[in-house]
């Protein structure tokens, strides 16, 4: 059937992928940011001799035994579960409390708007390094230290957050909000049910974001937590290690196997990544 006969029998006509140019830079690119995914899943597979050789190769044999001992030799699942725990929570928090500020200074008009949103969006250039310890003070005199509250405590609300869901609450057209209120809902009814309903991507982006930054966090777990109840996986990793020895099979393993939510989660969640930060900017 040719062209012709397709279009004039309604048959849709295949797009041919043409590779472009781009590909000599993305593919290149693609496979250097996985090398050490690579490296990790080659290492939990291999013996420790063969770790320590140069240079460095494939495992003689595939040995799975690496992960049974990094699940067996410590509380594995218990870190998982406070992981989950703590990241779930901060996610759930996370956007909920940015959507009602987001929409707050995008809709609402009050004094001092303007001037509160730069002090939150300065916020963004100020490290945690620099919070950490007036931080830590707020915890210790609330009586948080070494429990779970304290590790959820700094990412509840995040100025990202807000500024990313208020950037998209100013693409909403404000006719969907006038015939709400006609029909006599509130400002919280249209909320929860005109406007977050459409806002699916950057909700998507948010709650993955803050996955991702509270799972993956060390250095405020290890600041304020000291007992193995309250301890988070990538604080457990660090126990694998020691001053003298260290067991890189069985260390990179329990690496693979923390990260294994997350490379699900940023599967599932990476389509809304381009939408939403594609609109981000406009008004």
């Amino acid at each position: 059937m040719t062209t012709l006969e397709r279009a004039s029998a309604g048959v849709p006509r295949r797009r041919r992928h043409r590779p472009s140019g781009w590909h000599l830079v993305l593919i290149p690119t693609a496979l250097l940011m996985a090398a050490p995914l690579l490296w990790m899943l080659v290492t939990s597979l291999s013996s420790l001799a063969e770790t320590r050789r140069f240079p460095p190769g494939l495992p003689s044999r595939l040995r799975w035994h690496n992960f049974v001992q990094a699940w067996t030799d410590s509380p594995f699942g218990h870190w998982l579960v406070k992981s989950t725990i703590v990241s779930v929570t901060c996610v759930i928090r996370n956007v909920a409390l940015c959507s009602l500020a987001g929409y707050a200074f995008a809709r609402l008009r009050f004094p001092g708007r303007s001037i509160a949103f730069l002090a939150i969006l300065a916020t963004l250039m100020v490290p945690f390094q620099v919070l950490m310890i007036p931080t830590l003070l707020i915890v210790k005199h609330l009586g948080l230290v070494d429990t779970l509250p304290a590790l959820m405590l700094p990412n509840l609300v995040t100025p990202f957050g807000i500024y990313l869901l208020r950037q998209f609450f100013l693409t909403l057209p404000v006719e969907l909000e006038e015939a709400a209120i006609i029909d006599g809902a509130g400002r919280l009814r249209i909320l929860f049910n005109v406007l977050l309903p459409l806002m699916g991507p950057p909700l998507s982006t948010v709650a993955v974001l803050t996955f991702l930054s509270v799972w993956n966090d060390f250095l405020w777990p290890l600041v304020v937590t000291s007992s193995p109840e309250t301890m988070t996986v990538q604080l457990g990793l660090a126990t694998f290690q020691s001053a003298h020895f260290t067991n890189w099979p069985v260390l990179m393993a329990g690496t693979l196997i923390s990260q294994l939510p997350v490379l699900l989660l940023f599967v599932a969640g990476q389509r809304f990544f381009v939408s939403s930060i594609a609109n981000t900017g406009i008004k």
